[in-house]
């Protein structure tokens, strides 16, 4: 779960609402991993703990539909974890929500970074 501080650092960015949703979201995956795997280092936990950790958990356990869509989650975030992390050179469980918030924003400022103009061409 987030602090109150770090959902406050989160909202605190410049990045548009669907951009800090998508944040708040990657870093409760993260957390959830890292309670997953009991640990805030080192590599993702196998698809087979989250399956019995979310097996585990009531409310998803009571119902199907929505287990199966966390596991679908879970799976997505650890992805995109790992390749955040893999870009840092870290562990994906070693991210915390500073690491998240410099990726989301060097994506916004890719994407709003205008084109490159291409090369004059040659005189002749």
């Amino acid at each position: 779960m987030l602090s109150p501080d770090e959902l406050q650092e989160l909202e605190a960015t410049l990045l548009p609402t669907l951009e800090r949703h998508h944040l708040r979201l990657l870093a409760h995956g993260l957390r959830t991993l890292q309670a997953i795997a009991g640990r805030r280092a080192g590599a993702l936990p196998p698809e087979e703990a989250v399956a019995a950790w979310a097996a585990a958990q009531p409310v998803i356990a009571a119902d199907a539909g929505f287990a199966e869509a966390f596991l679908l989650q879970m799976d997505g975030v650890g992805r995109q974890l790992a390749a955040i992390a893999a870009a840092a050179g870290r562990e994906p469980l070693a991210l915390d929500l500073a690491d998240l918030i410099h990726w989301a924003t060097g994506e916004a400022d890719r994407r709003l970074r205008p084109p490159a103009a291409p090369p004059d061409p040659p005189p002749g």
